[in-house]
């Protein structure tokens, strides 16, 4: 894996600012495992199924500065981010067109070559987590953090909003997205042409597919839970992006001394060796309807920015492990402010 097809995949993919994403992303450190040749496009060179889903990671993370106003605030600073990891919220319930559950990010996910290597009870959020590392390079490839909601917990009339809301929808990938995707998984590998062209359809997929609540049906799903009236309005977006740092709580210092909205608490695994903070979520503007169809904006919670820092275990690899405290502490980022 080679930061230049990387940088080759993620200029290739449109719409995205790919001299600022470049800037601010670290590809020092994959640098030197084969000879840092930039392929053609046109060329049919061949681009790793590795390569490709850390393109995608950085192109999430672009989409993620344009949105989160702390985020970008943090780069332009000139810091250089260590993609870690990046999270998505699903509900383990019908779809319309979609599948339920994870299975709408895994079945992006696994042609890239990840694997689920743990599974997390959030049980104060009647929710479960689930962490998939990349099968070729685990420490370096950013992780996902994919998590479920359990409608079945929840009251019958919250139930029905959601299986309401959910019904309506709509897959965005298109035939030819899945044809890439299948090659992928059966050749490892893309053209340059094929792989900049489903990062671009993968991106796609992480976005609100179904259509906005009303405003009360917003409101009853708030009620018994912020997670599922965050999924609601901004569905399966990049929840947060992170940054891998040496020292979380030096760095959740600077971001206080610079005024940005840093999380009280670092968040602190059983082990020890797992510690986190995020900025509170950048708030964005919906515009919803009444149930007479009248227009109502609502602001409410986007997505955040995360940093993490990972001990190493006593074989001296990374611990990529996640932590069901940690995840419950950080979910509360996309609470509103007055929830605490």
């Amino acid at each position: 894996m080679t930061a230049a097809v990387v940088e080759a995949v993620v200029r290739g993919v449109p719409g995205v600012d790919a001299d600022r994403v470049l800037a601010a992303v670290d590809l020092r450190y994959i640098r030197g495992q084969t000879p840092d040749v930039t392929p053609v496009a046109g060329s049919g060179e061949r681009v790793g199924r590795a390569e490709v889903a850390f393109a995608l990671h950085v192109v999430l993370f672009a989409d993620l500065l344009d949105a989160v106003p702390s985020a970008a605030a943090y780069v332009a600073d000139g810091r250089r981010v260590v993609l870690d990891h990046a999270a998505v919220r699903t509900v383990a319930w019908p779809c319309g067109g979609l599948p339920p559950g994870r299975e709408q990010v895994t079945r992006l996910l696994e042609p890239l070559g990840y694997e689920r290597h743990a599974t997390y009870p959030l049980t104060r959020l009647r929710m479960t987590g689930h962490a998939y590392a990349h099968l070729d390079r685990p420490e370096d490839v950013p992780q996902w953090f994919v998590s479920e909601l359990h409608p079945d917990e929840f009251s019958a009339p919250f139930r029905r909003v959601v299986g309401d809301l959910l019904a309506t929808s709509v897959d965005p990938l298109a035939a030819g997205d899945r044809d890439r995707l299948d090659r992928l998984a059966a050749d490892g590998g893309l053209p340059v042409d094929d792989a900049a062209a489903l990062v671009a359809a993968l991106r796609r997929c992480f976005g609100r597919h179904h259509r906005l609540p009303v405003d009360r049906d917003l409101d009853l799903l708030a009620a018994e839970s912020a997670e599922m009236a965050w999924i609601a309005t901004e569905g399966t977006t990049a929840n947060h992006c992170t940054d891998r740092v040496d020292d979380v709580t030096v760095a959740a210092e600077a971001e206080r001394a610079a005024g940005r909205p840093i999380k009280d608490t670092i968040e602190v695994s059983a082990s020890g060796r797992v510690r986190q903070t995020a900025h509170r979520a950048a708030p964005v503007v919906r515009t919803l309807t009444t149930v007479e169809g009248d227009p109502v904006e609502r602001t409410v919670p986007g997505s955040f920015f995360e940093l993490i820092t990972r001990d190493r275990l006593p074989d001296g690899s990374l611990d990529l492990a996640f932590d069901a405290a940690n995840a419950t502490g950080i979910f509360a980022m996309t609470r509103p402010a007055d929830d605490g």
